[in-house]
């Protein structure tokens, strides 16, 4: 069981993780991969309204996703993008990405390879990593404005599609710790840290969400 506590300070991160941007029109979207096949459903949504003419979609696979995508996230990702109508000259598929630092780099290097003019980028990923992939694509891609975009839903709604609240709320400390942690290891920019989220972040560690956690001098999962 989790308890009220737990519930009400994974509310507040998951507040802090989200932009709050609305969707506009971008040179490329790129997709992150992961556990959640709901962001190529937004890639595929987003798409159809006319927000990106290309959308690149990244990530091979981690220990969250190699028994569901075990053809790699990117791949999983362009197959459900395709059975939602998006054309397949659309999608250009990165397969190599295994942290958010390595999904930003690659899908810049694709595109240059590819010749693509980037200006803007519509960056999709899951509601919770929405800060994290910002700060990271304004560290590694300069000279580039990013937009965020996820699945549009509540925190009580996420928790009822993946049906496992401990894994969510200890995802959304993971995203938490790696904001706090990586910007002095050059992964990202730094993005400050109001009270309420430390204090919430706090709480929950001690309360035992902490399997997404990486030792703090760790560049593994960035």
């Amino acid at each position: 069981m989790i308890s009220s506590q737990a519930r009400s300070d994974a509310q507040v991160l998951w507040d802090h993780h989200l932009m709050h941007h609305d969707p506009r029109p971008c040179s490329v979207a790129v997709g992150l991969g992961s556990h959640d096949l709901q962001v190529a459903d937004t890639a595929a949504n987003l798409f159809r309204r006319g927000m990106m003419p290309l959308i690149v979609f990244t990530g091979a696979t981690s220990r969250t996703t190699r028994d569901r995508m075990p053809r790699g996230e990117a791949v999983h990702y362009r197959e459900r993008a395709l059975e939602l109508g998006v054309p397949g000259s659309a999608v250009l598929v990165e397969p190599r990405a295994r942290n958010t630092g390595e999904n930003i780099r690659f899908s810049r290097a694709l595109l240059e390879e590819a010749g693509v003019d980037v200006s803007s980028v519509l960056l999709i990923s899951k509601p919770y990593e929405e800060r994290r992939a910002h700060a990271t694509a304004r560290k590694l891609w300069p000279g580039v404005e990013f937009v965020s975009a996820s699945p549009r839903m509540t925190f009580e709604e996420y928790l009822a599609s993946i049906q496992d609240d401990q894994l969510v709320i200890d995802m959304l400390v993971g995203a938490l710790q790696r904001l706090m942690i990586y910007p002095a290891q050059g992964f990202m920019v730094r993005d400050p840290l109001p009270d309420e989220v430390a204090a919430a972040y706090e709480r929950l560690r001690r309360a035992g969400f902490t399997s997404r956690l990486v030792a703090d001098g760790s560049d593994a999962d960035r």
